[in-house]
Formats: C-alpha cells, sequence, structure tokens
C-alpha cells in the first residue's frame, strides 16, 4: 500500500502543477507486478486504466473481479506473461477460479485455468451480481473443468454486455461457453467471441441462452444490437454426450417484444466440426449464417428452429457443408409470423441436404457427391481443403452484392475481398489453396 499511495500522490501533484503552469501534461496509467504470494492485495486497489502484471507460478485463492470499474478510454488489465511460462489458477473447491461481480470495463488476459476437475467454472459472472459489461477474455486456456455436463469454461449468469471473447482454448469442459442464464433472465447483449477454440466438450461447446424482456438498469443497450460469433472452431469430434446430446452451437431467441427483440446474430467464418449425437448449429430468432465450414461425418449440419421462442428473420448464405445427416433446415412452427428466411449460394453435400421456405442457387448433393466439387473434402484435419473444384460448381454461382449488408461479407472464409463477385460456398471459386486449411487450433487472422 505504501508504493499505491506514493503513486496516488506523485499523481496528485502532477495534476496540480500541471494546473498551474498550464500544462497538458497527461500521467501514465501504473503498472504493478505481482506474485501468488501479493496478487490478493493489489487487486482491490486497482484504478481505471491500472495494469496488473502476474509473474508466472501457480495462483491457489482464485480471481474475483468484484466492484472494479475502468472506463472505455482506460480500462483495468489483468495478465499473465505474454509468452514462457504462464500464470497458472488452480481450481479450489466451493469457489468459481474467475469470479466476476458488478465489474466494468476489465480485460483479464494470458492466464490458464486449471479447474482440477472440481465443480467450480472458470469464470463466471456470478448469478449474485447486478450486472456486469465490457470485460474482456483474452488468451485464456481453460482445461479440467470437464467433471460434469453443468460445469463451465466461461459463464455469465447476470445481465452481460459488450463483453468480448477472443483467442481462448477450452478443452475439455462440461461446457464451454454457457451466456445467459435457463430462465432468460440474464441476457448476453452485444458480444463478440472471435477466435476461439472449442473442443470436446460433453454438452455445447457456446450455448446464448433466450432472453425475456429487458430489465432496466443503467446502461443497458436499448436499441438495436448485434452479437457477433466468428473465425471460431468449434468440436466435438472426441466430447459429447450421447445420454444428454447438444449441439455444438446453440443460440436463443431474442426478447420478444421490447427493448431488444430486432437484435440479431451475425455467425460467420466459424469452423463447425464433428457431433456425434446432435447438429453442429441450432439457432431461432434473427440470425445471419454465411462464410462458415460445417462438416459432420455423424450427423445434421446447421438448422434453424425454434426452442424456446421461434425463428424470425433468417438469412443462410455462402457455407460449406458437409454432413452424414440433414445439411441446412429452417423449421417454422405453426402460427410463427411470417419473416423473411432464405437459403441462398450454399454448398451442401447431406443425405437430406436443404430444407426451408425459400432457398435459390444453392449447390447441392449426397454426402459423398463431395468429392466430385470440392478439393479434398475427406481428407484428415490440416489436409482437408473444401475449396470447390471445376465447372460444375461455377454454374450455380450467384452475385455476391445482394449480401454486402452483412459485416465481411464481400469476404470468403479466407478474409479474401470478393464484392460484388460471383460467389458460391465459403470459398473464393478461383481458389485451390485455402491461407487456412481446417485444424483443431485456433483460426488465423488471415486477412491480405
Amino acid at each position: 500500500m505504501i508504493e499505491l499511495n506514493h503513486n496516488l500522490s506523485f499523481r496528485l501533484l502532477v495534476t496540480l502543477a500541471g494546473i498551474l503552469l498550464g500544462s497538458s501534461y497527461t500521467y501514465a496509467h501504473p503498472i504493478y507486478t505481482a506474485s501468488p504470494d501479493s496478487y490478493r492485495a493489489r487487486l482491490k486497489a486497482l484504478e481505471p486504466g491500472a495494469h496488473l502484471r502476474l509473474m508466472p507460478g501457480e495462483y491457489k485463492d482464485g480471481l474475483p473481479i468484484h466492484n472494479l470499474h475502468g472506463t472505455a478510454a482506460a480500462p483495468i488489465t489483468i495478465s499473465g506473461p505474454d509468452s514462457g511460462p504462464r500464470a497458472i489458477f488452480a481450481g479450489r473447491p466451493g469457489h468459481n477460479t474467475v469470479s466476476i461481480v458488478n465489474s466494468s470495463h476489465v480485460t483479464i488476459r494470458n492466464l490458464d485455468l486449471d479447474g482440477r476437475q472440481l465443480a467450480v467454472d472458470g469464470v463466471k459472472c456470478e448469478g449474485s451480481a447486478d450486472w456486469a459489461h465490457h470485460i474482456t477474455l483474452d488468451g485464456l486456456r481453460v482445461r479440467g473443468h470437464g467433471n460434469d455436463q453443468q460445469t463451465v469454461g466461461i459463464s455469465t449468469k447476470c445481465p452481460a454486455w459488450g463483453w468480448v471473447i477472443r483467442n481462448n482454448v477450452i478443452a475439455g469442459a462440461g461446457t464451454g461457453l454457457y451466456l445467459g442464464d435457463s430462465d432468460g433472465q440474464a441476457p448476453f447483449i452485444a458480444g463478440l467471441i472471435e477466435h476461439n477454440l472449442v473442443v470436446d466438450t460433453l454438452g455445447y461447446n457456446l450455448q446464448i441462452k433466450h432472453q425475456q424482456p429487458r430489465p432496466i438498469l443503467p446502461e443497458i443497450p436499448e436499441g438495436r444490437s448485434v452479437t457477433i460469433i466468428r473465425h471460431n472452431v468449434f468440436s466435438k469430434a472426441n466430447g459429447g454426450s450421447k445420454a444428454s446430446p447438444r449441439p455444438n452451437v446453440l443460440v436463443g431467441h431474442w426478447p420478444l417484444s421490447g427493448p431488444g427483440s430486432d437484435d440479431m446474430y451475425l455467425v460467420y467464418d466459424n469452423f463447425f466440426y464433428q457431433n456425434p449425437h446432435e447438429s453442429l448449429f441450432q439457432g431461432e430468432g434473427n440470425i445471419a449464417l454465411y462464410n462458415n465450414l460445417f462438416v459432420n461425418h455423424f450427423g445434421d449440419g446447421a438448422r434453424i428452429q425454434p426452442h424456446h421462442g421461434t425463428t424470425r428473420t433468417i438469412s443462410v448464405f455462402y457455407n460449406t457443408v458437409i454432413t452424414k445427416g440433414s445439411g441446412m433446415t429452417i423449421v417454422r412452427r405453426w402460427g410463427d409470423p411470417v419473416n423473411q428466411q432464405l437459403i441462398s449460394g450454399n454448398i451442401i453435400f447431406a443425405l437430406s441436404p436443404l430444407r426451408g421456405t425459400s432457398t435459390e442457387s444453392n449447390l447441392t448433393g449426397g454426402f459423398s457427391e463431395a468429392r466430385n466439387h470440392l478439393v479434398r473434402p475427406f481428407a484428415p484435419l490440416g489436409e482437408m481443403n473444401l475449396a470447390p473444384k471445376g465447372i460444375k460448381v461455377r454454374k450455380h454461382a450467384g452475385n455476391s452484392a445482394r449480401f454486402a449488408i452483412y459485416p465481411d461479407a464481400g469476404m470468403d472464409f479466407d478474409g479474401e475481398g470478393l464484392i460484388g463477385a460471383d460467389r458460391i460456398g465459403a470459398y473464393s471459386l478461383d481458389k485451390e489453396r485455402p491461407r487456412w486449411r481446417p485444424a483443431l487450433e485456433i483460426k488465423p487472422i488471415n486477412r491480405p
């Protein structure tokens, strides 16, 4: 505390000097270094812009992010080393390892969370909290949280908005990410989920729960918001429960009326891989699903269907799908309001390729026919190549400009620009060698 008081005193003196001298001096935000023995004392005193750097080692007393508040311009950052040995937070009975309560504008980066197969979550925005907003989770490695399907790698159980969940690896958890609560009272709003690797979960790789009418809270978004799920790898190749099957990813409906009812999921540039017992993707509400790769040698691809609510405005385009069961399905419940629902420009090879209310310009065929139209669709991961080949694919293509309203829809799965070009499926028609061939690893940033 002596060093902290000294820093505050120095900061006050610099501010007073600046006022008296007319200086435009800007104080540099403080950086603290802590060890497993000292970090808990530092946590309580972090102020906007502060950066707490954790030394390598084993941290046995959890990471409580309780009533910590940065700002948009000066977030609080808590990080482990950028390289080399890691800061490892070990699970402990009765306590979620990273516990978040009533905090905002906090970044947590480059930590290992080892649950040790205890009945505790890796990161949990606690149900006792009123809210938590603008939390960034970046570069976490989450393991040892697979003792039960109810044990979660990253979970929110209170109203949460403005979260960024990026560059994390969650392996072998009960559920990878569970955002929201089962009663729909803990909305997850305006999130960005990107470049994560989630593999071998018992239940969902990712579930975003349905939402009841929005609570009234300070700063909660009231206008139209978008939650983006992009550039992730979701796999249940070596996971999944036959007794309690779950899709790799499920997104629930937005509020059926009032604030949030026009919110949308944008789900693009993801690799969905294998599910022995369920579909790769399931969703309801307002969804744009595009530029994704779906590979399931056991069952279904994507199903848009009512779960707790209803399907609404749906656009499914420029996906490449190879599945043993159904490929792309949109199911509208009898009596649901009529909304625009379109499946267009996809390449789908499946036992039952396509079912929907409005389908156009899709290339479809049986599961085994994929080898006639794609370069190496049945090769092992790392060698698999789902790029199109031959004139048989090109003749089904259409102009891509109509979907330009969606972010990055003018680029293919590799991030190469194609606005206005003829398109079908997730890759450029002229591409024979993708920049990144699907693998169980974090998808790299592949911008030109």
